[in-house]
């Protein structure tokens, strides 16, 4: 592949879910330490496979792959990195301040902001503190499906500028002091994912319409962030071996067609075409031969493609299950490039045609569900939970609300709290409360992102319980503050809890 040739320090692997994003992390990092360099490989996607594919047991620390000198793996742990900063935060009081309010802190920074931050600290440090991978010479990022990275990298920006211009001192997570010491390594953060000369991302994709759209959107939004130096992979372009089996020759068609449609924001990249395994890409073997297929050639046939117009039985079975109610909510989950999408448009149009009122949308920042369906059925409505709308429709609800008693000062402040990049995670969750709510009045079915992205948005849901739990027993001590932001979408918004 072109980039390993030159490949600079810092790879980051990202694409829809189910693309071969840790296949072609792991190939490259075994095909760098093949080369003699010392090469870090890190999953930051919380539904990891990296120990499966590499064969080895993977921690929060580096741990050597056997047989593969030079190559180090790990895990991003959200938990284990949550853990350690409340520790960072909180300990410094234990002893000093009673331990009520030390309980009240540990509990203030126990949400899934706080996971959030933690994982970015991690991730930070990995990226621009030379003193952690001090010794290695290349540090692979395996990531999460898109939507999930795209959080994660414009996270440095968000940050660093919110710390820049923040006056009252407290975040949703607390004081700033835990995170101004921070603020010169998300700088650096924002410098080393800017610099062509640093760090390439790797756009990940398949020979089909929706990863490759995808895969522009997510350039072009990875390019706003200032990551500008990008190579595209269309990965396990698939061959026939016999030009009489129509279903293979349709694939094969399917995939050139979506090749020759390109998006115009991926046409003047660098590109690299991989033909699809004939084996599980386990361990290191099968990784370097992934490699050496990368220069072989790709031969598509012509035929014409299909779809999918009835349901299997198994979800014919499902739905007598489920119709009888009338109403409820249903969530497809899994793995990225399962057919998350596929299944909840299937369910969705069945059950209007069926004669219910149903409500499909999306959690994922993908949102393929409208080019799913298509043409929509009488009965079903299509929409999305798009994060930035949602985040700008939730401040200015706030303002308009809590902000409305404030004077010039308070208002001053909400906003400030406002602009912390928490609050999309809060708006989002929101957004999430108010379509699973609709499942009262009829059916509601949820195309979820792939399955880190998702559990991390349903412990959200737990995670404010608690406060709201916590904040109606307790009076909120002076310190850490508690961010209106926060406190807002549980109290005043009818989020159902």
């Amino acid at each position: 592949m072109q980039f390993l040739s030159h490949a600079t320090r810092n790879l980051f692997f990202t694409g829809k879910g189910g693309v071969g994003k840790t296949s072609l992390a792991c190939a490259t990092a075994v095909g760098l330490a093949d080369l003699g360099k010392r090469v870090l490989l890190v999953s930051t996607d919380p539904a990891s496979n990296l120990d499966e594919v590499l064969g080895v047991s993977l921690g929060s620390q580096p741990t050597a792959v056997p047989e593969m000198p030079g190559l180090a793996a790990m895990n991003l742990d959200p938990n284990a990195a949550a853990r350690e900063y409340r520790e960072r935060l909180v300990g410094p009081y234990r002893g000093v301040l009673p331990e009520t309010v030390v309980t009240s802190m540990e509990e203030q920074l126990s949400g899934s902001c706080t996971l959030e931050i933690a994982a970015f600290d991690e991730f930070s440090r990995l990226l621009a503190d030379p003193n952690t991978t001090a010794e290695f010479d290349h540090v692979v990022f395996d990531t999460a499906p898109t939507g999930h990275t795209l959080r994660l990298l414009s996270l440095p920006a968000a940050w660093s500028g919110f710390i820049d211009t923040n006056t009252s001192g407290t975040s949703c997570l607390g004081p700033l002091a835990g995170l101004q010491a921070q603020h010169q390594l998300y700088k650096n953060t924002v410098r080393a994912l800017s610099d062509p000369q640093a760090t390439t991302l790797v756009l990940v994709t398949r020979a089909e319409r929706s990863a490759l759209a995808e895969a522009e959107r997510s350039s072009g939004e990875l390019a706003a962030l200032g990551v500008r130096n990008q190579h595209l992979v269309v990965n396990a372009v698939f061959q026939a071996q016999r030009t009489d089996d129509p279903i293979a020759c349709a694939m094969q068609q399917r995939a050139q067609d979506a090749l020759a449609a390109v998006p115009e924001g991926l046409a003047g990249f660098p590109r690299t075409e991989l033909p699809l395994a004939p084996h599980n890409l386990i361990g290191v073997p099968a990784l370097r031969a992934m490699l050496q297929g990368a220069d072989g050639e790709v031969h598509v046939a012509k035929t014409r493609s299909g779809r999918w117009e009835v349901l299997p039985t198994a979800l014919e079975e499902i739905l007598a299950q489920i119709t009888p109610a009338h109403r409820g909510v249903i969530l497809t989950m899994g793995k990225g490039g399962v057919g998350k999408t596929t299944v909840a448009a299937a369910i969705a149009v069945e059950l209007a045609r069926q004669g219910f009122r149903v409500h499909l949308t999306t959690t994922d920042p993908a949102a393929h569900v409208t080019n799913t369906v298509g043409q929509v059925p009488t009965g079903l409505t299509v929409g999305r939970i798009d994060p930035r709308a949602e985040t700008e429709a939730y401040r200015a609800e706030v303002l308009a609300d809590a902000g409305a008693s404030l004077d010039a000062q308070g208002r001053a402040l909400l906003e400030e709290d406002l602009r912390s990049p928490c609050t999309e995670e809060i708006a989002v969750f929101r957004a999430f409360a108010r379509a699973v709510d609709q499942g009262q009045d009829g059916f509601v079915v949820l195309d979820t992102a792939p399955t880190g992205h998702t559990i991390l948005l349903l412990d959200a849901t737990l995670a404010y319980h608690r406060e709201l739990s916590r904040q109606s027993s307790c009076q909120v001590s002076n310190w850490p503050s508690v961010s209106l932001g926060f406190l807002y979408p549980a109290r005043a918004a009818g989020i159902p809890l």
